[in-house]
């Protein structure tokens, strides 16, 4: 599927990976249109790439579907593309000091990275599905973002790791179910990347992180990630599979 003048939806595009893809989908000629929690920071990559915006928490499900709509009404047709980006990582231990139980986090965590995912892709789905299919049967796709931790889960990571294992593992599912639409499903795994969850680490830390990492040894640059969901939304061939994008880094145990 060519991006060029083809209407995308990306989810988490105020910052971090989210970010990178809807800048080089607007560089790529897409009109984007932009989720995200963070009402200032989404609105100012929106503006910034000429695209549009709205204030949603993917895990709620009627506002997603709202959002989607209201975009499609907006864009005159539902956007062919959709980048699911948005997540959160917070990490805690199944059971912590003095006995505390991390159900809360686990819960909140599946809520907004699993079925955030889950929300906006069936909804998207939906509205692509109505479409008039383009050469070769393709009406649209959908990226996921799962992560190395859905191979690699350290201590802590236990409600982080879940929900990413449980969106590269509804990809091919995902992928049979909406190919009689002819709307490809991918998912990426990213492994450590230059993001504000990262940037927020002391600079020993990220070093130790990094020493890790065999080639290239550094972070990832979201720039590298976006690039890949370009080749995916591009490559007709490329479907219900979850691809890493490592340099080749195994997580240790912590």
């Amino acid at each position: 599927m060519l991006i060029d003048g083809n209407a995308a939806i990306v989810t988490g595009g105020g910052s971090g990976l989210g970010a990178a893809t809807a800048r080089h989908l607007a560089a790529e000629g897409a009109k984007v249109a932009i989720l995200d929690f963070d009402a200032g920071r989404g609105a100012a990559v929106a503006s910034e790439i000429g695209g549009t915006f709205r204030q949603v928490d993917v895990s709620e499900s009627g506002a997603v579907g709202s959002a989607v709509e209201s975009i499609a009404d907006e864009l005159g047709a539902a956007p062919r593309i959709v980048v699911n980006c948005a997540g959160i990582g917070t990490a805690a231990r199944i059971v912590g000091r003095e006995g505390k139980l991390s159900i809360d986090v686990f819960e909140r965590t599946l809520k907004v990275n699993l079925f955030g995912t889950y929300n906006v892709m069936s909804h998207a789905a939906r509205l692509i599905s109505a479409l008039e299919p383009l050469e070769g049967g393709e009406r649209g796709v959908v990226v996921n973002t799962a992560s190395v931790a859905y191979e690699d889960g350290q201590l802590g990571q236990a409600a982080y790791a879940a929900s990413k294992g449980g969106i590269a593992s509804l990809c091919l599912p995902a992928a049979r179910e909406l190919s009689q639409f002819g709307i490809r499903v991918v998912a990426i795994a990213p492994g450590l990347f230059h993001t504000p969850m990262m940037e927020g680490l002391p600079e020993e830390v990220t070093q130790k992180i990094t020493a890790n990492i065999p080639f290239p040894d550094r972070l990832g640059e979201p720039a590298e990630y976006a690039l890949l969901a370009g080749q995916i939304i591009t490559n007709p061939y490329l479907n219900g599979t979850t691809i890493r994008l490592d340099g080749a880094v195994r997580l240790p145990r912590r």
